[in-house]
C-alpha cells in the first residue's frame, strides 16, 4: 500500500459509508443540545434547582450572549443569510443535481446548523423582549426544540445514508 492509497482510504468522500461521518453527525447534535444559546445546559439545571449564585451567572450569561447574538444579526444579519443560502444552495444542487455524495452529507450538517441558529436568534429576541422572565423556561423550550430537531435530521440522514449505501453502484 503506497501513501495515496493510504491517505484516500482515510480521507473517504463517500460519507454515508464512512465511520468518521457519523461522529462527526453525533459529536455535533450533542454540542448542540448542550450548549443552549451558548450556556451550558448544566448551567440552567443547576440554577433552577435553586442556586443564587449559579442563577445570577445564568442571567448575566444570558443577557451577554442573547445581546452579542442580536448585535450580530443586526449588522452583518443580511451577509450570512445570503451567504449560508448560497452556500446550501451550491451544495444541494451538487448532491442532488450532480449526485456528489459528500455535498449531501454536508447539507445533511449544515441546513440543521442554520435552522438551530435561526431558533437561536428566535429565542436571544424573545428573551430580550420579555426582560429573561421565566428564563430557565425559555432555555429548556430551546434546548427541547433543538433536540427534536436533532433526532428528525439524524432520522433523515440515517435513511438517506442507508439509501445511498443499499443503492449506490460499488463500482463508482
Amino acid at each position: 500500500m503506497d501513501f495515496f492509497d493510504l491517505v484516500t482510504e482515510v480521507i473517504d468522500l463517500r460519507s454515508f459509508s464512512n465511520l468518521w461521518y457519523w461522529i462527526v453527525l453525533a459529536i455535533l447534535w450533542s454540542t448542540l443540545s448542550h450548549w443552549v444559546m451558548g450556556i451550558p445546559y448544566h448551567m440552567v439545571q443547576r440554577a433552577r434547582r435553586g442556586d443564587e449564585t449559579t442563577e445570577a451567572d445564568l442571567r448575566a450569561l444570558a443577557e451577554i450572549n442573547a445581546r452579542r447574538i442580536l448585535d450580530m444579526s443586526e449588522l452583518s444579519g443580511t451577509v450570512m443569510v445570503a451567504g449560508s443560502t448560497f452556500v446550501v444552495t451550491s451544495l444541494i444542487v451538487l448532491g442532488w443535481g450532480y449526485r456528489v455524495e459528500f455535498a449531501q452529507a454536508l447539507v445533511l450538517l449544515v441546513l440543521p446548523l442554520i435552522l438551530v441558529a435561526g431558533l437561536t436568534l428566535r429565542t436571544a429576541r424573545v428573551l430580550q423582549d420579555t426582560g429573561f422572565d421565566r428564563l430557565h423556561i425559555r432555555l429548556r423550550n430551546h434546548r427541547f426544540a433543538v433536540q427534536a430537531m436533532g433526532v428528525c435530521f439524524i432520522f433523515v440522514t440515517a435513511f438517506w445514508g442507508m439509501y445511498t449505501n443499499v443503492t449506490i453502484s460499488p463500482l463508482r
